[in-house]
């Protein structure tokens, strides 16, 4: 039997709908191959999946859908990955849930290295988003493949930080492969396709919707053999990857912050929870016993603090605090805060507060 009809199996049944995983692996452990799945008679599949499932899987005619999935695959760079496939990512097969296919554009061989996944916030904070690249940079100079969700905010800077390392990034989409989301990382996209890897689960068009980011993150956390949050809110998808993780007896790391900032207080229910504190990528590092190569700092110029920053400190403050801190009119803050932000000292948040970059 050639491989595109083995693999045209495969697709075929991840788009039955209602199947699931679940369901998918129920068959296959009772009958092998998609191939004899589909080759079964309703009453032998009725009895491993039900009567509506065996009809709906009996009845299902796809092929517009497989043969473009099957050309899809020829393309440059392009690969689809199943289940019986040994280049399908060992770290996914220890979690309870292993999507039944890949769909994966780029650097197939970064989904079988050391990775850690770094996610986070989408409304990151200036400082927060510095934090992800400059933890990124330093461990993908340590060969470790970072991964996350292409997501705006902390994702997309941790992807920019490891592409600038050795060890590279994955992106894990929450839609189909071939669809761009959001639109705005259009750029980082073709990026991290180029020197990267990007991965889906979903057949080619799912849009992204919704219910698909759940079953993203757990493929986040299943390729990662640690998951590091830099900022999140309580509601945040980021702890559901990092429960995920837990789940999944993956290493959960965050990054504390202030005791005022809604986008620390997930993190801080983390660190409650027993996920180990972060002050520095070192502290990543010594914990997986990972070493880092040992690389110089530029010199750093002497420069004296601004008067301004020494009245700021770290956490979030507005105008009228700074002023009575400080002694000084509110028309002078405001241009020592304009002329600090341009220097990329100080960032703007929401609500009028002002915030130092370290």
């Amino acid at each position: 039997m050639s491989h595109d009809n083995e693999l045209a199996g495969w697709i075929k049944l991840t788009l039955v709908p209602g199947l699931g995983g679940q369901g998918l692996r129920k068959l296959l452990a009772d009958f092998g191959l998609p191939t004899r799945v589909l080759a079964a008679g309703r009453q032998a599949l009725a009895r491993v999946v039900g009567d509506s499932l065996a009809e709906r899987i009996l009845a299902q005619q796809e092929d517009r859908a497989i043969h473009a999935a099957l050309h899809w695959a020829e393309g440059s760079g392009h690969k689809i990955v199943t289940l019986a496939d040994t280049e399908y990512p060992r770290q996914l097969l220890e979690i309870h849930d292993p999507p039944a296919l890949l769909y994966i554009v780029g650097d197939s061989a970064l989904l079988q290295r050391s990775s850690l996944a770094i996610v986070g916030s989408r409304n990151a904070t200036a400082q927060g988003a510095a934090n992800a690249e400059n933890f990124a940079r330093v461990f993908s100079q340590a060969r470790l493949t970072i991964v996350s969700g292409l997501a705006l905010g902390i994702d997309a800077a941790a992807h920019r930080g490891a592409l600038d390392g050795a060890g590279s990034t994955i992106a894990v989409l929450g839609g189909g492969i071939d669809v761009v989301y959001p639109g705005r990382n259009a750029d980082l996209y073709a990026a991290i396709a180029d020197r990267g890897a990007l991965v889906s689960e979903f057949p080619l068009g799912t849009p992204p919707l919704a219910s698909n980011f759940p079953r993203r993150n757990r493929v986040i956390s299943g390729l990662a053999r640690g998951v590091l949050v830099v900022e999140a809110a309580l509601a945040s998808g980021s702890l559901v990857t990092a429960r995920l993780a837990a789940e999944q007896g993956r290493d959960i790391f965050a990054v504390p912050g202030s005791i005022h900032s809604p986008l620390s207080k997930g993190c801080h229910a983390l660190i409650k929870e027993g996920a180990k504190l972060v002050e520095s990528a070192q502290d990543v590092l010594d914990e997986l016993r990972v070493t880092a190569p040992t690389i110089a700092p530029p010199p750093m110029p002497q420069e004296k603090e601004h008067e301004l920053l020494r009245h700021m400190g770290h956490d979030p403050c507005n105008v009228d605090s700074l002023c009575q801190r400080s002694g000084l009119t509110p028309e002078t803050v405001s241009a020592m805060l304009l002329q600090l932000e341009l220097e990329g000292k100080v960032a703007t948040l929401p609500g009028g507060q002002y915030q130092r970059i370290a």
